[in-house]
């Protein structure tokens, strides 16, 4: 089956933005209600038990992508054979992993409340909310979880963002609701992980009416089982390493600071992510096509592609670095007041972390489209014990300077050298140094266009309001002009302007 890329990856980025722009909004107000309910202290403990949370579902152990990977093939062939025996080996799979978190979550529960050095409310019971998370995220993985990747191989996540927005708006109207009127942290938990579940069997039933042909039965080859075996083990280890690493910054502030101090992070964190989750949904839409096309097309259009996509996410990711770094503190100012606001010098830091971490997305997408876990899979796990290491000894000395410092360190150090090295030795052999002369440009280019905007919006002094808006407004206006100006005459800037009109005039292959 020939999938139509650019079709469906559009239809894809289209939803997963809505759905992320939706959630944005949504869990803002959410935020916003806790910290004016509850406490600021409560918006701390949720965080931390998000963060645990990741450390015990792992990301899926790499199974999820490893599925994704081997379907790629049996769907361009339109091997209906093939794929319904991989479902039925995944449904296996998927069972036995909800039975090792359970073991472990268990193992772990009584160290738990080490993990928060001070400002625990005194109503609130660590282990029992442990539990119900624990519980929810066993049961999510023996519901039907392996169906959720019949719609990402076949690139079809804009039905998964339609699925998870009518959910999710009943689970944040009980929630809203119920916050206000009880004020009780406990039914606010266990409203959002009984709707995870309600997700996840929800998403399964779509799938089996989209795709019915496709069951879970029949057996593979021993050999193309001790393939996926290998890439299952691979990206296992990579997820481990990527779940330690974006849940450590969390757990170390909560362990060393207190909730106050992470509910403060947190905050700045929360508009972050958010923005770096409607990047990510570009190319998370992008993957399954940047797959089928490395299996289909040449090498030399597929490295004409990744320059593409580099030139463009490295413009995107300098226009949001300017509006974060000019206009971050003026918004929390008018959201949450002075008291929860950090230095602009945290602020420096933040923006580079998110730019360097989005740079690394364009190289992840390559690597996991084209399955390259092997050569992959001890990167994530030995970039964030670095990370971790750091973390434990520079808090104590530094305090949040060292807990964003110690991400960046990691990730230039050993992310970006050891992915650059994979995908160049995999995919685009003797292409390297003209690639990293490229990338270098991009990169002063940031540095300069970001700092031509602060230097200009240092000088608007009017309402925090206005001061957001107009600020907004010149980051990406400098942003465009300037890159546009720098690059007017090179292929990319060409390259880039095709591909949005094909994209605008509706995606053709």
């Amino acid at each position: 089956m020939k999938l139509n890329r650019t079709k469906n990856a559009t239809k894809g980025i289209i939803f997963g933005i809505f759905l992320n722009l939706y959630k944005i909004i949504i869990k803002f107000v959410m935020r916003t209600i806790m910290i004016y309910t509850l406490g600021v202290e409560y918006l701390g403990l949720d965080g931390l038990f998000v963060s645990i949370l990741k450390m015990l579902s792992l990301a899926e152990l790499g199974v999820g992508g490893a599925l994704t990977f081997s379907m790629y093939k049996p769907i361009a062939e339109n091997d209906e054979k093939s794929i319904c025996a991989l479902m039925k080996l995944y449904k296996t799979y998927y069972r036995i992993i909800g039975l090792v978190i359970l073991c472990i979550g268990l193992i772990i529960c009584p160290f738990v409340p080490k993990l928060i050095k001070s400002d625990l409310p005194s109503s609130i019971n660590v282990y029992t909310l442990y539990l119900m998370n624990l519980m929810t995220t066993v049961i999510s993985y023996w519901l039907f979880a392996y169906k959720n990747s019949l719609l990402h191989a076949h690139q079809r996540t804009d039905v998964i963002s339609k699925i998870t927005i009518v959910i999710s708006t009943i689970q944040y109207i009980l929630q809203i609701i119920l916050l206000i009127l009880l004020k009780n942290f406990y039914i606010y938990i266990l409203i959002s992980l009984l709707f995870q579940v309600v997700l996840n069997i929800t998403t399964a039933i779509v799938a089996n009416k989209m795709y019915p042909n496709y069951k879970a039965v029949g057996n593979i080859d021993k050999k193309v089982v001790r393939d996926i075996n290998r890439r299952v083990k691979d990206l296992f280890t990579s997820k481990v390493g990527g779940v330690v690493y974006s849940s450590a910054d969390t757990i170390v502030i909560s362990g060393f600071l207190g909730l106050t101090t992470l509910a403060i992070f947190e905050n700045y964190n929360y508009i972050i992510t958010a923005i770096m989750s409607i990047i990510n949904i570009i190319f998370l839409a992008c993957t399954a096509g940047i797959g089928n096309s490395l299996i289909i097309e040449s090498k030399e259009k597929n490295y004409s592609d990744f320059k593409k996509f580099t030139f463009m996410l490295t413009w995107l990711i300098t226009i949001c670095s300017c509006c974060i770094l000019c206009s971050i503190q003026d918004f929390i100012y008018v959201w949450v007041g002075t008291e929860l606001i950090l230095s602009f010098k945290i602020v420096i830091c933040l923006v580079i972390y998110f730019y360097v971490y989005e740079l690394i997305t364009i190289f992840t997408t390559y690597k996991d489209a084209a399955g390259i876990w092997h050569r992959d899979r001890y990167r994530a796990l030995l970039s964030s014990m670095v990370n971790l290491i750091l973390n434990i000894i520079l808090v104590r000395y530094i305090g949040l300077y060292g807990i964003i410092l110690s991400s960046i360190i990691s990730l230039v150090v050993i992310a970006i050298p050891w992915l650059l090295h994979n995908l160049f030795t995999e995919l685009f052999p003797q292409k390297i140094k003209k690639y990293s002369r490229s990338l270098f440009k991009y990169l002063i280019s940031s540095f300069l266009i970001i700092l031509l905007t602060i230097l200009i919006c240092q000088n608007i002094q009017l309402s925090h309001k206005i001061n957001f808006i107009i600020k907004n407004i010149i980051s990406v206006l400098v942003s465009i002009i300037v890159w546009i100006i720098i690059f007017r005459k090179t292929d990319e800037i060409k390259e880039t302007k095709k591909l949005i009109l094909k994209i605008i005039k509706g995606g053709i292959n």
